[in-house]
């Protein structure tokens, strides 16, 4: 397995596990919406891991001015974290984390952000395995006027 920066040429895979992660979306407007973070000032930073040609995960970040729980600022933020169910258990997600942390701490940062919804349990018992700690619960509330 091969972990490593986003190419040009993984774009179609990239956005497919997009689609994957936020279902809710279209994969087109997935893929649009990642290339015009990709061309942002700062950018989205991502990594893929690759099994022969196949992306078998990603994950990637960019930067916010404040962060729950954070001090710093900016905060390297990760925005999206995903891996094929048939590739899960294998260290895989830790390898993706591990590689956006080395790229955090030879640029000086300090601290990572993330996030997942409340009720998505196994994201945040793989934040937690990998050393996050939770900071604060949030409800969001929506009204139709």
């Amino acid at each position: 397995m091969d972990v490593r920066a986003l190419a040009e040429s993984d774009i179609s895979q990239w956005a497919e596990l997009r689609a994957a992660l936020w279902t809710d979306q279209p994969r087109d407007e997935l893929e649009a919406d990642g290339r015009v973070a990709l061309a942002k000032d700062p950018p989205l930073v991502v990594f893929v891991a690759e099994d022969e040609s196949v992306l078998a995960g990603f994950i990637e970040f960019g930067f916010r001015s404040v962060a729950e729980g954070c001090e710093s600022s900016p905060v390297p933020y990760v925005e999206g974290w995903f891996v094929r169910e048939s590739y899960r258990r294998r260290g895989i997600g830790a390898a993706l984390m591990r590689a956006v942390e080395d790229w955090c701490r030879a640029r000086g940062f300090v601290e990572l952000g993330s996030d997942a919804n409340a009720s998505n349990r196994l994201s945040r018992d793989v934040h937690a395995a990998l050393g996050f700690e939770e900071v604060e619960t949030l409800v969001v509330f929506r009204r139709v006027l």
